[in-house]
């Protein structure tokens, strides 16, 4: 197969005329674009004299548009139907395709290659978002893309198009299973505990293994993801650079609570590969009393939304302004609780869970390399 004819985008894009000064008494939508290739949206609607600029650009259906400030980590999109008539201000370079030349859905896909924001990254500067120096329009001009025949590239865009909608089902479905798992553990919980409750405080107690930090150790560290996440391993953390005078070292079995973000779903059992890592003094562990509760049992238990829910509950505030779950208040929560002949009988089940859930982040992972595999056969004339 021949080689696609490399252009610059510069000859396939022209920038539209559509400046308006804006108008103090005229409603405008204003719009945003996501980052990671995912498009512009709808940001907020105003009246002129809400708006600090002097003038606004309209844009219209398929046109191509991308943020100058987060050009770096993919703001590149399409504007939809339902954007059409929107505004957006000078940072938001637009521009229509020349009839017959480029699909502005292939050059959507072709923004969201690697290789191609390492180009644009290439061509800003400054160490944050904040202090990069803007994607101006003549670099975006500037670049070079390998473009087929418009009919090729409609038959490419339509291909990787089929190719995501199988993988957006077998997310969704994947979801669906997590989902399901989920309710299988609360409803068997439910089912052992029948009438019998406990406080927190009666199965657990509050069990810190404090070290002092050493200016001459190092620490490897865990962090705790929300929203049942569970435990990662993070990096080291050396003696001097840390401002703390203590870290919490874990063990097999300890129930890590996040005092942050525990209300939220931080909080995990710590498996025998992570025992011995460290964590901030923020990060309270607790450890089974034997004939009350099991590590085991609790492990998948403490992941779902129902408990962590509880959590919630019990923490006064709202979003950052909740404060934190101290210790005390944690282990006052009530709930139901079987007792724990019952939590072995509830082991057994909950393994079929973890199997599930084990085979479940094995695929989330493969179906997160799909779509940048797809993208790279497509443009590489091999899809």
């Amino acid at each position: 197969m021949k080689p696609w004819p490399t252009v610059r985008l510069g000859e396939v894009l022209t920038p539209p005329e559509r400046g308006e000064t804006v108008d103090a008494s005229k409603e405008y939508r204003l719009l945003g674009v996501r980052l990671d290739g995912q498009g512009p949206f709808l940001r907020e609607t105003v009246m002129g004299t809400q708006t600090s600029a002097t003038r606004l650009f309209r844009v219209a259906r398929g046109d191509f548009i991308y943020s100058r400030l987060f050009a770096c980590r993919g703001a590149f999109g399409v504007i939809t139907e339902e954007l059409d008539g929107c505004y957006v201000s000078g940072e938001f370079p637009t521009f229509v395709p020349v009839p017959g030349k480029v699909d502005v859905e292939f050059l959507k896909y072709w923004f969201r290659l690697p290789s191609v924001i390492e180009a644009v990254n290439a061509d800003c500067s400054g160490s944050t978002p904040l202090t990069r120096n803007r994607f101006k329009e003549n670099f975006f001009l500037a670049l070079e893309i390998q473009l087929p025949p418009l009919a090729e590239q409609r038959r490419v865009v339509a291909r990787i198009e089929e190719l995501a909608a199988h993988i957006h089902e077998a997310r969704t479905l994947r979801h669906q299973a997590a989902e399901e798992a989920e309710a299988f553990v609360t409803s068997v919980h439910s089912g052992l505990s029948g009438k019998r409750t406990k406080k927190l405080g009666e199965i657990l107690k509050l069990d810190e293994d404090a070290v002092s930090i050493e200016p001459t150790n190092s620490y490897p560290q865990v962090g705790v993801k929300s929203f049942g996440g569970g435990l990662f391993p993070k990096p080291a953390v050396e003696g001097t650079g840390t401002s703390y005078r203590a870290f919490n070292r874990l063990y097999e079995g300890a129930l890590l609570l996040s005092q942050v973000k525990g209300w939220e779903g931080a909080i995990a059992v710590c498996p025998p590969e992570l025992a011995g890592w460290f964590v901030s003094p923020e990060y309270r562990t607790f450890r089974c009393i034997p004939w009350e509760s099991r590590a085991r049992y609790l492990a998948p238990l403490v992941r779902t939304e129902w408990f962590w829910s509880k959590l919630a509950t019990a923490t006064r505030g709202v979003g950052a302004r909740r404060e934190r779950t101290r210790p005390e208040e944690f282990l006052e929560i009530e709930m139901p609780m079987p007792d724990v002949a019952q939590q072995k009988r509830g082991e057994a089940l909950f393994a079929e869970v973890d199997a599930l859930k084990r085979l479940q982040a094995e695929t989330a992972a493969e179906l997160e390399a799909l779509l940048p595999a797809i993208l790279d056969k497509a443009f590489k004339g091999e899809l």
